[in-house]
């Protein structure tokens, strides 16, 4: 810890730079033109997110990326409309985040940064794709990062359990 002049000890100062950012491979499928389908069917969107993050070779630098699943299907009949998947990843350098805050900070706060690129994006494909522009609605990373930690909690404890004959 660095020392203020009256000689107490002082927090680093956290440091946070998006060096860049960068699809990393992304798929859309419009199945409803396939089938050739008519009307006007209205659609029901589900959104699965996976995030990751790992050190790169560089001091201080994490790549972050975020992996979006998402699904439209027809409201009426359940028929897929389209699919798309987005690998979105950005690389920052990070100072000054104490080592027990480190992970909590880079699939949070490293998101938030990455989600309005990732939100157009996903505007662009599904407009470009001859559907209405999906706007995504705001992401909670803070709950998405809890929800893992107890999924991953559930599934140790599941491990650790006996197994009954």
């Amino acid at each position: 810890m660095a020392e203020n002049e009256n000689g107490a000890a002082q927090a680093p100062q956290l440091k946070m730079n998006v060096l860049t950012q960068f699809v990393r491979d992304m798929s859309f499928e419009n199945i409803l033109a396939q089938k050739g389908s008519a009307g006007n069917p209205q659609p029901d969107v589900q959104v699965q997110v996976n995030l990751d993050a790992k050190k790169r070779t560089a001091d201080h630098q994490f790549e972050v990326a975020m992996k979006l699943n998402i699904t439209a299907k027809n409201k009426e009949d359940g028929a897929e409309m389209f699919i798309l998947e987005l690998d979105y990843a950005g690389v920052f350098h990070v100072e000054g985040v104490p080592e027990d805050q480190l992970h909590p900070f880079l699939l949070i706060e490293c998101p938030r940064m990455l989600f309005p690129f990732v939100r157009r994006i996903v505007s662009d494909v599904t407009r470009d794709g001859g559907f209405p522009p999906l706007n995504l609605e705001t992401i909670d990373f803070v709950a998405l990062y809890r929800s893992e930690l107890q999924r991953r909690a559930q599934e140790q404890q599941a491990a650790e359990q006996p197994i009954a004959n």
